[in-house]
């Protein structure tokens, strides 16, 4: 059967869509052939994005990403009152059509180089799903994404100002090595108020994010020939971070009530670290209840093992009250608790800590000394004001609403467009939403491909079976819905649903 071929463009672009190149790029490439061919001649104007989508079928955003490449490689000239047309003053040498196919995928050198990488660097290769660039800018439903308008910014470049209008020797010359004391402090009472447990500043380390949290604490726990529970399906992340400190995972399985401590101690008695998500699990958003936490705690003081508490978007929980964080819960010192404010404020703060056990503290700063990799001092001042004077408070109590009314926005719009493929796992906390197949097409189902096809129509989605460690791997989406705003959802379902109406048309 002959692939579907969407109408040319003024430019006779013809896109393939069974085609595994995306879009874009194919709109990039018959556009750049043009142009060595000279079809297109120098000076020449292009027809409006907003024409070429629209004879294409195909979204404005599709369009403007190959443009932009265009103009990035000095192929097409942006004007800006007439929009863009063909450079002109491309050298005469470069006007000879290419010998490859306009959609070729890699040159021969290309996969040659691919050829001399590492197994891992390949299997993470063929492994990967479409990455959006900086400023590709998804309207829709980027996972880790905050709302960045309802995000302070003018209090936080006051409160930047103010820290390095004048420094101290402290934090300009000889940070301790933990990171800086006002805003381990500041973590210190915060944790205090809104998580109710009590832990000195001198215990907390700031880092880079999640992966180095956990990194340290493996480094400071476990050897490389020793075993560490992990939740599945699970945080990326957690795997990454722990497969970097040479440690040997045994995936867990999680059902309603949380990580099975049962099946943990059957699999590997010998583990001598868990990594669990007790506030909510990522992805499937379960709780674990108290009777798993406390048997979890009594591993972990009979055995001299660790727990590394992930507190998962346990700021934003939409109804019912939380139950209390493992730390809050130990007596023993046996939880490492790690949070992030990557989520909280916007990513590229890029500023997480751990609070260790107190008998881990001393080997910890040895540690810390040695690494060269710390985290951004820039903002770590700024941030430190800005929650001893109540603003993150604040503006957590504010995207709280707000996420709750595009978490409902959302739901509605997977029922209103996608009921046809999709259905939502109810979650009552978080900033995203797991939607599985349907019965009736889950045998056909493939979320990576779905995730590929929907980044084409400026879609950011994340694949359910990339959360699974094992072979046994469940299909699905994950939805963030924090960064999109809400008058945005119901059209980006709707994109969605002529994505798997492509994809995967009804059964006859």
């Amino acid at each position: 059967m002959p692939r579907p071929h969407r109408q040319a463009a003024p430019l006779g672009l013809v896109l393939d869509t069974g085609s595994s190149t995306p879009l874009h790029r194919q709109v990039f490439e018959q556009v750049r052939r043009a142009i060595l061919e000279r079809r297109l001649a120098p000076g020449q104007r292009l027809p409006s994005s907003r024409l070429m989508a629209s004879e294409l079928d195909v979204a404005r955003g599709t369009v403007l990403l190959a443009m932009d490449q265009l103009i990035a490689e000095g192929y097409v000239v942006a004007q800006a009152a007439s929009g863009t047309a063909v450079a002109t003053d491309l050298p005469d040498d470069m006007l000879t059509a290419p010998h490859d196919a306009p959609n070729r995928k890699m040159s021969t050198t290309g996969k040659a180089a691919t050829a001399t990488l590492s197994r891992r660097a390949r299997t993470a290769l063929a492994d990967a799903d479409p990455v959006f660039r900086p400023d590709d800018a998804p309207i829709a439903f980027p996972l880790g994404q905050p709302d960045r308008e309802a995000f302070p910014f003018t209090l936080w470049a006051r409160l930047l100002e103010r820290e390095w209008r004048q420094p101290s020797w402290t934090v300009a010359g000889a940070l301790h090595p933990f990171g800086h004391a006002g805003l381990r402090e500041a973590v210190a009472s915060y944790l205090g108020a809104a998580r109710g447990f009590t832990c000195a500043p001198e215990s907390i380390v700031v880092t880079s994010g999640m992966r180095q949290s956990l990194a340290l604490l493996a480094w400071l726990v476990v050897d490389s020939d020793d075993e560490a529970w992990t939740e599945e399906p699970g945080f990326i992340g957690t795997r990454e971070a722990l497969a970097l400190a040479g440690v040997r995972m045994v995936p867990v399985p999680v059902d309603d009530s949380g990580f099975i401590v049962e099946r943990a101690v059957a699999a590997a008695p010998r583990a001598k670290l868990a990594v669990v998500a007790p506030a909510h699990h990522f992805p499937l958003g379960t709780v674990l209840s108290l009777q798993r936490r406390l048997e979890l705690l009594r591993w972990a003081e009979r055995g001299g093992g660790w727990i590394a508490e992930d507190d998962y978007d346990g700021e934003y929980r939409y109804a019912g009250r939380p139950l209390a964080p493992l730390r809050a819960l130990d007596r023993h010192g046996r939880v490492a608790y790690l949070g992030s404010f990557s989520k909280l404020l916007f990513p590229a703060v890029r500023l997480s800590y751990v609070v260790l056990p107190e008998a881990l503290v001393p080997a910890a700063e040895k540690r810390m000394t040695a690494i060269h990799a710390r985290p951004s001092l820039l903002g770590q001042g700024a941030l430190a004001r800005f929650i001893a004077d109540g603003h993150l408070t604040a503006h957590i109590r504010r995207t709280r609403l707000l996420y709750a009314n595009r978490r409902e926005a959302l739901v509605a719009g997977i029922e209103r467009h996608l009921g046809g493929w999709l259905e939502s796992v109810p979650d009552r906390a978080g900033t995203y939403l797991v939607a599985r197949p349907i019965d009736a097409i889950a045998p056909r189902f493939d979320d990576r491909a779905v995730v590929t096809a929907a980044a084409d129509e400026g879609i950011a989605l994340a694949p359910l079976s990339a959360c699974y460690a094992g072979r046994r791997r469940r299909q699905g989406l994950i939805l963030g819905y924090a960064g999109t705003p809400e008058d945005q959802i119901n059209s980006a379902c709707a994109t969605l649903a002529r994505v798997l109406r492509r994809l995967l048309p009804p059964l006859r």
